[in-house]
C-alpha cells in the first residue's frame, strides 16, 4: 500500500512520533478485495441484483412485451446495478487506501477518513477484551471492546467499527490480512501491559503474556 498522502505524518498512520519507551508491534490496513466483498456486502449485492434482474427479465416476457423492448428495459437495469456495484467497490478501494491500523506496545491506533482524516487512539487501559472472527482466505475482522467511560459515536467510526452495536460502539479493525497474526500480537501486547492473561474470543483459547512481536517493516 502507498503511503505518498500521508507524507506531511511523522510515522505513517500516526500523528506523532512514539515517544520513548514505546514500540510499533505491527502496522497494516484492510484488504480491498476482502473489504469490498464482505464488508462493503458486494457478493451479496451482486447476487441480489442478479436476482433481480433475472426476475424482471422473466416478468415483462411474461406479459407479452415484444422482446425488444424487454431487453432495453433489462439492458437499463443492468446499468444501473453495475453503476451502483461500481460506487461501491470504488468506495471499498478508497477506505483501504486511506486507512492505516497500528498496535504498538501501548495502543492502537486508527487512522482513517477519504475526505476528513481521523486518528483514533485506543490506550490498551481502554481495551477490555478483543475478538477475532477469522475469514477462509485468511483476512479477518479483530474488534475491540472498550470501557464504558469511552465515548464512541458509530457514525464516526463507521465503516471501522462492529456492525449494529449503536449504543456501544465497538471499534473493529476491518478486513486485516494475516489476522489471526495481528490478533496474537495484540492479544500478547494486552496481556503483557496489564500483567495477566487476555482472551482472544474467537482464537485457539487465552493468549498469555510473552514475548512482544518486533516492530513490523514499514
Amino acid at each position: 500500500m502507498s503511503h505518498d498522502d500521508f507524507a506531511t505524518e511523522p510515522v505513517p498512520g500516526l500523528p506523532e512520533k512514539l515517544p520513548q519507551g514505546e514500540a510499533m508491534l505491527w502496522r497494516g490496513a484492510p484488504d480491498f478485495s476482502a473489504f469490498a466483498w464482505r464488508g462493503m456486502h458486494l457478493r451479496g449485492l451482486s447476487v441480489y441484483f442478479g436476482v433481480l434482474l433475472i426476475w424482471y427479465a422473466t416478468w415483462v416476457l411474461a406479459q407479452g412485451t415484444p422482446l425488444r423492448e424487454a431487453a432495453l428495459g433489462t439492458g437499463r437495469l443492468v446499468a444501473l446495478a453495475l453503476l451502483a456495484l461500481g460506487l461501491i467497490t470504488l468506495f471499498a478501494w478508497m477506505v483501504a487506501r486511506s486507512t492505516i491500523y497500528t498496535i504498538t506496545t501501548r495502543r492502537v491506533v486508527m487512522r482513517f477518513g477519504i475526505a476528513l482524516t481521523m486518528t483514533l487512539n485506543i490506550p490498551f487501559k481502554m481495551i477490555e477484551g478483543a475478538g477475532l472472527r477469522m475469514r477462509p482466505d485468511g483476512t479477518g475482522d479483530i474488534t475491540l471492546t472498550v470501557g464504558k467511560g469511552a465515548r464512541l459515536a458509530y457514525l464516526m467510526l463507521w465503516p471501522h467499527v462492529r456492525p449494529w452495536r449503536l449504543a456501544a460502539s465497538e471499534p473493529m479493525l476491518r478486513s486485516v490480512p494475516q489476522a489471526e497474526r495481528v490478533a496474537q500480537c495484540l492479544g500478547r501486547a494486552l496481556a503483557s501491559a496489564a500483567g495477566q492473561p487476555v482472551p482472544m474470543i474467537g482464537a485457539a483459547g487465552p493468549v498469555t503474556a510473552g514475548a512482544q512481536e518486533q516492530a513490523a517493516a514499514a
